[in-house]
């Protein structure tokens, strides 16, 4: 675990793939305990430690999550992720034969996503269907290789998948991401999605937060960044 920022009432920490943030069925420690033993030992707290979970991010995505360190900070940042006040840019390195996001200019999609429990899947339409929810971001490609391209994503919606999801749906599926379209996994069973940039005025100092993330260990991520 790395902290990337902290104070008395927000957490921001870089998740690796393959960490889930908080409990499931698979009985893995989450991230949420190990940040409260990081709290616990840091600020050699006594009893238990208080930690709110506001978002998630899937198991094989890395990069940037928030938590709140006070009942205040967690009702006031539900409240703005639930609002979209909360901005956050994520980088996909998606398959660049199958890509057709050639601009650097910001594109929007928007589908209507449904969510199968059983596959822990969702499907996207490009017209609304029973139990649908309309998903809508915006993308744009900012770096490139000869296999491969970065494309940069701001999430409008928040639903299940959302990223993977409509990246696939435009013929633009994550690296890695078998579920998705991907042609192949990635060695350490990772999808090439990184949550890169959190924005948002702070819940109780309304100072502007703005946190990067650090980039992945594999290489390709800084090839990539160094071919943008």
């Amino acid at each position: 675990m790395r902290v990337v920022y902290e104070d008395n009432h927000i957490i921001i920490v870089y998740k690796e793939s393959g960490e889930i943030v908080q409990g499931d069925k698979t009985g893995d420690t989450p991230l949420s305990e190990t940040v409260k033993e990081y709290i616990k030992e840091k600020y050699q707290k006594p009893g238990a430690v208080f930690l709110g979970v506001v978002h998630r991010l899937d198991r094989p995505v890395s990069g940037l999550v928030v938590f709140a360190r006070t009942s205040k900070a967690l009702t006031r940042l539900n409240n703005m992720f639930r609002d979209g006040e909360v901005h956050k840019t994520y980088w996909a390195i998606v398959d660049s034969g199958k890509c057709k996001v050639k601009s650097e200019e910001f594109a929007t999609a928007e589908h209507w996503l449904v969510r199968n429990e059983k596959q822990n899947k969702s499907y996207a339409y490009d017209h609304e269907v029973p139990r649908s929810k309309k998903a809508i971001l915006r993308y744009r490609l900012i770096g490139h290789s000869d296999r491969y391209s970065l494309v940069e994503v701001q999430l409008l919606t928040g639903r299940h998948h959302q990223i993977r999801c409509q990246l696939a749906a435009i013929g633009c599926p994550i690296k890695g991401d078998l579920k998705y379209g991907a042609r192949r996994s990635n060695p350490d069973g990772s999808i090439s999605l990184l949550s890169h940039r959190v924005e948002f005025v702070h819940p109780v100092s309304k100072e502007t937060i703005v946190v990067e993330s650090p980039l992945p260990a594999d290489p390709l991520w800084s090839n990539m960044i160094m071919n943008r």
